[in-house]
């Protein structure tokens, strides 16, 4: 059996003031389960006029406060040198900085030839090849300590949170880069306290390393994301609740092995069915180009999306996974057709 504690980083995300600063310093090292606190110094908010950190200041008072590490975003090389300077040893790259390469190479040199760690935070767009990227610039600098923190997409329906979490980027992440660690922020994908303990449990289900978590002392009267903190209490009850699952099992080995026996089987008859319909999508299109008809036939395809989605329900099937599919079918069933179209127009 295997079951890894997992990396837990809480703290506020705007250091405020010397005292409240102690005091969640104070709530959090009394729990063994805390690994690092998380602090914002330099916080770049959307519009002018809202609290944008204290700076250096706060750097101050962190290093007086020994009873963990501390980790902070950093979105200029001055930010890397202040950091530096006063013993941070972790730092993250926020999702906006992680968008621009340019600003993600100047922090790599930045960082260049020390030892510090950097955690990596997904850009606001669904894209893992900008996330792997920026991780790729560090690593490539010499940095050796990297790991990822998924804090969910901007995109235009975030499922009711402020971030919609699209779990299928950082699995994509991890099949790519299995050897980085990859932790969830889900204080920035929920946007809200009530949803954050089952996204966390969510993230540890599908293997996540860790989690990063927004806590304060007072949340209600926190100068920046108020609604998304949870108080030192709340924080300690959700850990509480939360169930760290195994990552391996003799017992269900055996088990699990036949009926992925039988998960093989299925998917090469799925594998076997979809090659046969594309072949017939191939000469629907050779009927399509004799007649000169468009390969794409809106009526047709509003018709066969609504049985299937009928046909999902009987079945019990999730209808949105159900549409994500035959999407997906539909669009290469097109290609397929107008590369037939094109063929048989070229040779003509």
């Amino acid at each position: 059996m295997n079951q890894k504690k997992p990396i837990l980083i809480a703290g506020p995300c705007s250091v405020e003031s010397r005292e409240q600063l102690h005091d969640v310093v104070r709530s959090l090292a009394a729990m063994p389960e805390v690994t690092m606190i998380r602090c914002g110094v330099w916080k770049p908010r959307t519009r002018p006029g809202g609290f944008e950190g204290l700076g250096e200041q706060a750097l101050e008072w962190m290093s007086h406060e020994q009873a963990l590490p501390f980790c902070c975003e950093v979105i200029l090389p001055d930010h890397v040198e202040a950091a530096l300077r006063h013993g941070i040893s972790t730092v993250w790259i926020g999702a906006r900085t992680t968008a621009n390469p340019f600003m993600v190479q100047e922090i790599t040199e930045a960082l260049r030839g020390t030892t510090v760690q950097v955690l990596v935070k997904n850009a606001p767009s669904p894209d893992v090849k900008l996330w792997i990227g920026a991780i790729e610039r560090f690593r490539k600098a010499g940095i050796a300590d990297v790991a990822a923190v998924h804090r969910g997409f901007d995109v235009f329906r975030n499922a009711g949170y402020r971030n919609n979490p699209i779990w299928e980027i950082p699995i994509e992440l991890r099949r790519s880069m299995p050897d980085i660690p990859i932790l969830c922020d889900p204080s920035h994908i929920a946007g809200r306290r009530e949803p954050l303990l089952n996204l966390s449990q969510t993230a540890l289900d599908l293997g996540f390393d860790g989690l990063m978590i927004e806590v304060h002392p007072q949340p209600d009267n926190a100068l920046t994301d108020a609604l998304q903190q949870l108080s030192p209490t709340a924080f300690r009850q959700m850990v509480d609740r939360l169930v760290v699952r195994q990552t391996d099992s003799r017992i269900a080995d055996q088990e699990l092995r036949l009926l992925r026996e039988q998960i093989d089987h299925l998917d090469n008859q799925i594998l076997q069915l979809l090659a046969a319909r594309f072949e017939v999508a191939q000469q629907i299109a050779h009927i399509k180009a004799r007649e000169n008809l468009t390969v794409f036939q809106p009526k047709r395809w509003e018709a066969v999306l609504s049985q299937r989605l009928a046909a999902a329900h009987e079945l019990g099937l999730s209808p949105d996974f159900v549409k994500h599919l035959y999407e997906a079918i539909h669009a290469e069933s097109v290609r397929v057709q107008e590369e037939i179209t094109n063929i048989i127009v070229n040779h003509e």
